[in-house]
C-alpha cells in the first residue's frame, strides 16, 4: 500500500452529485486478501485487478457507503468519476475496517496501484529508486522470524543494488550495512507510535501516580470507618458473634462496595475515552478507534474491583474484629486518644506528596506549551484563510497548470475584501515538508539538504513573510524566464560566509552540471514551516510556473508533481465568515472538478499544530487536579476523623481554661505539619 494518503476527486455518474475531495489509497491486488477481510456487499480486488491495462476499478469504504448513500446496495457496480476517469465499484470493504494505520481520515476509496499513471499522471510507479510502497506480509505457521528478516534483508539489497543511488562506492558502503526489521503488524502501519509513544508512557505514569493516591486515599477511609466501628464490633462480640463472622461481614461490605465503584469507574473510563479520542482526533469525522467495552476489559475491572476490596479491607476487619467486649460498656466520648494513627498520617503525607509533584509537571507542561505558542513564527496569520486544493485530481497536466492558477488569481482578487490571493505547493504550519540536496556553485559539495516550495508573485505578502534583502517573485517570473529562487536567512548562513551577500549567486542539486541552475534573486526571513521548533531550517522558493530544470529534477516525482499547487493563502481586509462558501464556489465555477480538500482559517492551521502537546498538557492538568482533590479528601477525612476522636479530650482543654483559638490552632498545627512534610518529600522527589 502507498506510504502516504491522498486526496481524489469523486462523483457519483448514477447520482449526479457535486464532485467531492476524499481520501483514496493505492494498494496491491492481495491487499484485503492479507489482511483475510471478506466484503459487506459484492466483491474485493483479485490479482487480475492490479495489472497494466485492467479495467479500471475501485473499493468503497463502508463508513462513506453508509453515511454518503444510505448503503444503497446498487452503488456496487455503479460507476463513479475519479479524477474524472470512470471507475467501477467493485465491492464495500467490511463494516469495522478503517484501513491500514490509525488515522483521522482513512481511506474512502481503495484503488489498485496500477491505476496510478492513469488516474494521477503519476509515471513512477515502477521507478526502481522511488521507495514510496509499505509492506505489510503473512508469515507462515511455524517460521522462525530470524532466518526470515535474513532472507528478506538479502532481497532488499539485491533489490537496491540495481538503483543509481547505491551504485557507487559510498552507496555500497550504505548498502552493506542496511538490513530489515520485522515488526508485528497486527495494529497496521503505526505511523502514530514514534510521535506518541513516549508521551503515553509518561501519561500512564502519572495514571499510576494517581491510582496510587487514590489506593492510599482509600485505605485511610476504610482505617477510619473500621476504627469508627470497634464499639459496634465490642456490643456484637458482647453478644456472641464469632471473630470470623464479624471480618466476613466487614469484608462483604468491603467488596460490594468495590464492585459499585468498579462499575461506577466503568461508566467514567468509557465518557474519558471518548473524551481522550476527541483530544486525539478533533473533528475528525470518522475515528479509527472502536471504543465499545469489551468482555475481557469488564472481566479486568471486575477482577481489580474485588481485588481492591479484599486487599483494602482485609487490614480494617481484622483490627476491627479484635474489639474488646468490655469496650461497649465503656464510654467512647472519654476518650483522649490522639486520633489518627502514624500510619494513617504516613499515607496522607504520600497523597500530598504525589500530588504536589504532578501539579509542578502540569505547570512546566503549561509553561512550556504557552512558550511554543507565544514563539515567532514570522507569520501574521490575520484574516488569512487556507484552501487546499488538488488541480492534478482534477484533470490538469503539468503542462496545462499555469492559465488556470493565472484565473484562480483572478477570479479571487474580483472577490470584494480580497487583497491577496497566495498560491502554492504547501503552507506554513500544516505539517509538510518537501527537500532534497544543495550546492553552491564554485563551492565544495556540503553534505547538507534544503527544503523547497513553489509560491507565486503574492506569496510571501499572503502568508506575511517579509523580503529582507534584493525581490520576491514577480509576474513575469514564468515557465520560459530564467530559473530563478529566493532563500531564507538560515539558507545563506548555512551555505555563505558571514557577511558575503548572496543575490546574484547560483545554487543548485550536487554535481557540476547542475549546481548552476537557480540564480538567488532575494532572501526572506526565517519563517516556520514544518514545525515551531525547527531551527536552522534552511529553505529555497522557486516560482509556482517556473518548470525545475532538467538536471534539478534528478527524481521523477519533481517531473510528476513539480508544478502542482496545494493551497491558496487569501489575505482580507476584513474577517468574512462565508469566505469558505465562497471559495468552494469560486473554485467551481473555474472547473467542477477543482474541489475544496480543506478550508481553514491560517490560525486553525497554526493551532492544529499545537493538538498533541495541548491535549498532554490537558491530560496532564486534569490527572493533577484529580490528585489534588483526592489528598485534600484524605487529609480532610484524617482530621475529621482526629477531631471526632479528640472531642472529651477537646472538652477537657476548654473547661480547663483553653480558648477556641488554641483549641482550632491546635488541629491546624497537626494537618499543616503533614502539609509541610509532603512539600519537603515532594521537593527531595
Amino acid at each position: 500500500m502507498q506510504s502516504g494518503s491522498g486526496t481524489v476527486i469523486a462523483r457519483s455518474d448514477k447520482t449526479q452529485e457535486a464532485a467531492r475531495s476524499v481520501t483514496g489509497e493505492f494498494v496491491s491486488g492481495n491487499y484485503f486478501r492479507t489482511f483475510g477481510l471478506q466484503p459487506s456487499v459484492g466483491g474485493l480486488f483479485t490479482d487480475a485487478d492490479n495489472v497494466i491495462g485492467a479495467p479500471l476499478v475501485a473499493v468503497m469504504s463502508y463508513n462513506t457507503w453508509q453515511n454518503n448513500y444510505a448503503g444503497d446496495p446498487s452503488i456496487v457496480g455503479s460507476t463513479f468519476w475519479i479524477n474524472t476517469k470512470a471507475v467501477t465499484i467493485t465491492g464495500i470493504v467490511p463494516k469495522d475496517f478503517f484501513g491500514d494505520r490509525l488515522s483521522s481520515s482513512p481511506p474512502d476509496f481503495y484503488l489498485p496501484i496500477e491505476s496510478v499513471p492513469v488516474l494521477t499522471s503519476r509515471t513512477f510507479v515502477h521507478e526502481p529508486g522511488m521507495r514510496w510502497l509499505y509492506i505489510i506480509g503473512r508469515v507462515k505457521p511455524g517460521v522462525a522470524m530470524a532466518p526470515l528478516q535474513a532472507k528478506i534483508t538479502e532481497l532488499v539489497r539485491q533489490s537496491l543494488a540495481l538503483t543509481k543511488p547505491f551504485s557507487g562506492e559510498q552507496g555500497k558502503r550504505a548498502l552493506a550495512e542496511a538490513h530489515v526489521v520485522l515488526v508485528p503488524g497486527g495494529a497496521g502501519i503505526q505511523d502514530m507510535e514514534d510521535s506518541y509513544a513516549s508521551k503515553l508512557k509518561l501519561l500512564m505514569w502519572i495514571s499510576c501516580l494517581v491510582l496510587l493516591i487514590a489506593c492510599a486515599n482509600i485505605a485511610n477511609l476504610l482505617l477510619v470507618r473500621g476504627m469508627n466501628r470497634r464499639e459496634e464490633m465490642s456490643v456484637r462480640r458482647a453478644l456472641g458473634a464469632m471473630r470470623t463472622r464479624i471480618v466476613r461481614q466487614l469484608l462483604t461490605e468491603s467488596i460490594v462496595l468495590s464492585i459499585v465503584s468498579g462499575l461506577a469507574g466503568l461508566i467514567v473510563a468509557y465518557v474519558g475515552t471518548r473524551m481522550l479520542l476527541a483530544m486525539a482526533f478533533p473533528g475528525a469525522q470518522n475515528v479509527p478507534i472502536d471504543a465499545r467495552l469489551s468482555g475481557a476489559v469488564l472481566a479486568f475491572a471486575f477482577g481489580v474491583s474485588v481485588l481492591t476490596g479484599i486487599l483494602f479491607g482485609v487490614a480494617p476487619a481484622w483490627i476491627t474484629s479484635n474489639a474488646n467486649p468490655a469496650d461497649a460498656l465503656r464510654s467512647g466520648a472519654r476518650t483522649t486518644t490522639s486520633g489518627a494513627s502514624l500510619f494513617q498520617r504516613s499515607l496522607i503525607v504520600l497523597q500530598s506528596a504525589l500530588a504536589l509533584v504532578l501539579l509542578v509537571a502540569a505547570g512546566m507542561f503549561i509553561q512550556s506549551l504557552n512558550k511554543l505558542r507565544n514563539i515567532d513564527l514570522k507569520l501574521d496569520a490575520t484574516n488569512r484563510y487556507i484552501v487546499h486544493f488538488n488541480p492534478q485530481a482534477a484533470g490538469y497536466s503539468p503542462a496545462q497548470v499555469e492559465a488556470p492558477y493565472r484565473t484562480i488569481e483572478d477570479r479571487f482578487h474580483a472577490i470584494p475584501g480580497v487583497q491577496k490571493v497566495g498560491i502554492s505547493t504547501y503552507t506554513p504550519m500544516e505539517a509538510n515538508n518537501w527537500g532534497d540536496g544543495v550546492q553552491i556553485q564554485g563551492q565544495p559539495k556540503l553534505n547538507e539538504g534544503a527544503s523547497w516550495l513553489r509560491g507565486n508573485a503574492e506569496y510571501f505578502d499572503s502568508v506575511g513573510t517579509r523580503v529582507l534583502m534584493g525581490r520576491g517573485f514577480t509576474a513575469q517570473d514564468t515557465s520560459t524566464s530564467s530559473a530563478v529562487a529566493v532563500v531564507n536567512q538560515a539558507f545563506v548562513k548555512r551555505f555563505f560566509k558571514p557577511g558575503e551577500n548572496p543575490i546574484g549567486h547560483r545554487f543548485g542539486s550536487p554535481g557540476p552540471q547542475s549546481s548552476g541552475d537557480l540564480e538567488i534573486v532575494g532572501v526572506v526571513e526565517d519563517t516556520a514551516y514544518n514545525s515551531a521548533t525547527w531551527k536552522d531550517h534552511h529553505m529555497y522558493f522557486n516560482p509556482m510556473t517556473q518548470r525545475i530544470p532538467e538536471s534539478v529534477r534528478r527524481r521523477p516525482i519533481e517531473q510528476d508533481t513539480g508544478l502542482y499547487a496545494g493551497a491558496i493563502v487569501i489575505q482580507t481586509d476584513r474577517v468574512m465568515d462565508n469566505m469558505e462558501s465562497i471559495a468552494r464556489q469560486t473554485l467551481a465555477a473555474i472547473n467542477p472538478n477543482l474541489s475544496v480538500v480543506k478550508f481553514q482559517t491560517f490560525d486553525e492551521q497554526i493551532a492544529d499544530s499545537f493538538t498533541e502537546d495541548r491535549m498532554i498538557t490537558h491530560l496532564m492538568t486534569l490527572f493533577s487536579i484529580l490528585a489534588l482533590l483526592l489528598a485534600n479528601l484524605g487529609l480532610y477525612g484524617v482530621t475529621a476523623y482526629t477531631v471526632a476522636r479528640r472531642t472529651s479530650e477537646i472538652g477537657i482543654r476548654m473547661t480547663l481554661g483553653a480558648n477556641r483559638c488554641s483549641v482550632v490552632s491546635m488541629i491546624m498545627r497537626g494537618a499543616m505539619l503533614q502539609t509541610a512534610i509532603s512539600l519537603g518529600a515532594a521537593e527531595y522527589r
